[in-house]
């Protein structure tokens, strides 16, 4: 069973760029033709239309780029439907060869936090049979509730070799208000990157990375440097570039001299950089993956 971080390592390689395609599908945001086509007069039907445009849009992505990111909180807004949606999502980016990080920020406590790692990675086990849920590569996590509520997703993510994004420094407008608090004169981001950093250390892979990766946005160019300093064996997941506002150059600070140590999410800038009455979306997103593989690979050809 090969690391989660040898596999993103060989991704990025393979690929030769860093992009991680985030699917946040929005209805108004899809194309006219699809919403007409499916309609809007129940969660099936917009269910329904969603799909059909992710699959979609995953078909354009494969062969350019490595890694998606589904938002699982735009799936689930559609409720049941929406969920099926979401594992469908999953498994043809999985059967297309794509790493997918199942972007759902969970955290809890104890048996709560093993339930939702459970159902990311292996799957539910009723009665000695398995079922499998999402069977997602990598899952995001909020570390607010503390080791216990971070290590069930480490431990499942190791049984199936998966990797776990731990949110430590994001691009939000409002990450400040906590993450930049004081704690024993260090800003308490810093403590959870070190908690990082000691959580990542047992799943180092080959490539010198690890399974424990860090969330840290782009839209604070000089604190992704100093924390790729502090973490050398830490990947980053880097959302905030395109149409966040962050430039490849303000993410440069990321990566490892090698090349290698983060992937940069592009979420509204590859699915919906079109108008919905566009006719040609799908030549649109092609040409929008192509930019924005231009604009990243340098960084990995190091």
């Amino acid at each position: 069973m090969t690391p989660f971080a040898d596999r993103l390592a060989e991704t990025v390689r393979r690929t030769g760029n860093p992009l991680c395609v985030g699917l946040d599908p929005r209805w108004e945001s899809l194309p006219a033709g699809l919403r007409t086509r499916f309609g809007a007069e129940s969660l099936d039907t917009v269910a329904a239309a969603t799909e059909a445009f992710c699959l979609r849009v995953l078909d354009l992505v494969a062969g350019r780029v490595g890694i998606v990111k589904p938002q699982s909180a735009f799936f689930e807004a559609c409720g049941p439907p929406g969920l099926a949606t979401l594992q469908s999502v999953v498994r043809r980016g999985k059967d297309l060869g794509l790493l997918v990080i199942l972007d759902s920020k969970r955290g809890d406590i104890a048996s709560t936090a093993t339930a939702y790692a459970n159902a990311a990675f292996s799957g539910i086990t009723v009665s000695d049979h398995r079922f499998p849920v999402w069977d997602a590569d990598a899952i995001t996590v909020n570390p607010y509730l503390g080791r216990d509520a971070v290590e069930p997703f480490i431990t499942a993510a190791r049984q199936v070799g998966g990797g776990v994004f731990v949110l430590v420094r994001t691009s939000n407008p409002g990450a400040g208000m906590f993450q930049d608090l004081d704690c024993g004169g260090k800003k308490l981001y810093r403590h959870v990157a070190a908690a990082v950093a000691d959580w990542n250390a047992d799943g180092l892979g080959a490539c010198g990375l690890g399974d424990v990766g860090a969330v840290v946005g782009a839209t604070h160019p000089k604190e992704l440097a100093e924390l790729r300093s502090e973490l050398p064996s830490v990947w980053f997941l880097v959302p905030g570039y395109g149409a966040q506002g962050a430039l490849a150059s303000e993410v440069a600070g990321a990566f490892r001299a090698d090349g290698l140590g983060a992937i940069v999410n592009s979420s509204r800038g590859i699915t919906f950089p079109f108008h919905p009455d566009n006719p040609n979306w799908e030549a649109v997103i092609t040409a929008a993956i192509q930019r924005a593989v231009g604009d990243l690979q340098t960084l990995v050809r190091r």
